[in-house]
């Protein structure tokens, strides 16, 4: 069944492989994002809205367009993000010691990367719930990144990201609107990560992000609620649950909390 979604940071990488993907499997897709000219080199069958995550009326307006153009809001993926490439082209050579960043630039990164997948989320969560079904998938980033020396604007914002993404996760619970993250599992060959990190050819695809995003959205996955899973490690060999429970985890850090998340 063809299903209404929407796709932010859709004009390239990641996004934009997720995005077709979604187009190919029969889905009605808007895609999102703030490069207006590359959206337009999207297919014209697939819907865009040009909008920038860094400003507070974004979100509303991603989810209205939406509602307009297909009448409902069936799945949210949250891809959208700033890479510290914008920041120091060459910063794996250099990397951006905590003590250089900005104010100006950890509000950025905080607010497109970390606010902007729980805002997108509220934005579409009160249609989603008065349908009493819904889907938000958010990419966030490998642990190593999130802790990584040189990588405060960037994986910090990310983790933030995750952290609110469980949250999101335990307050739908038992609601038919579920929260999972999906991260790639290593450096992936897009814009984000700047032209001095490699040889594309050497790195995770965008393409990578599709089966364990496609099972997401089965019937399979439907109560599946408040786990990450990590592409690379998802096995195509597998039949897809299989391949679920292998590249699956608690959200966040549940699996390695030493507390219990609810207090008896």
């Amino acid at each position: 069944m063809a299903q209404a979604i929407i796709v932010t940071g859709a004009a390239s990488g990641i996004g934009r492989a997720i995005a077709l993907a979604l187009h190919a499997e029969g889905h009605q897709v808007l895609a999102a994002d703030r490069d207006a000219k590359a959206l337009a080199t999207l297919p014209s069958a697939l819907r865009t809205v040009t909008a920038d995550f860094a400003q507070p009326d974004s979100f509303a307006h991603v989810a209205a367009t939406a509602l307009v153009a297909f009448g409902r809001i069936d799945v949210l993926v949250n891809n959208a993000g700033i890479g510290q490439y914008a920041v120091r082209p060459n910063q794996r050579e250099n990397p951006i010691r905590f003590w250089e960043t900005t104010p100006e630039q950890w509000w950025r990164f905080m607010t497109i990367n970390g606010a902007g997948p729980i805002n997108m989320a509220r934005a579409v969560v009160p249609h989603m719930l008065a349908a009493r079904q819904g889907r938000i998938i958010s990419v966030t980033t490998s642990l190593g990144t999130m802790v990584r020396a040189g990588h405060l604007l960037y994986g910090s914002a990310k983790a933030a990201a995750e952290s609110a993404m469980a949250v999101l996760a335990a307050d739908l619970e038992g609601t038919g609107v579920t929260s999972n993250v999906l991260v790639p599992g290593g450096t992936t060959a897009t814009a984000l990560v700047g032209e001095t990190a490699g040889d594309p050819a050497r790195m995770l695809q965008p393409e990578i992000m599709v089966p364990p995003l496609l099972w997401l959205l089965s019937d399979a996955a439907r109560s599946v609620n408040a786990r990450r899973f990590v592409a690379a490690d998802w096995d195509t060999t597998l039949p897809p649950e299989q391949a679920a429970e292998r590249a699956g985890a608690p959200i966040a850090w549940g699996g390695i909390a030493r507390m219990p998340i609810e207090p008896k």
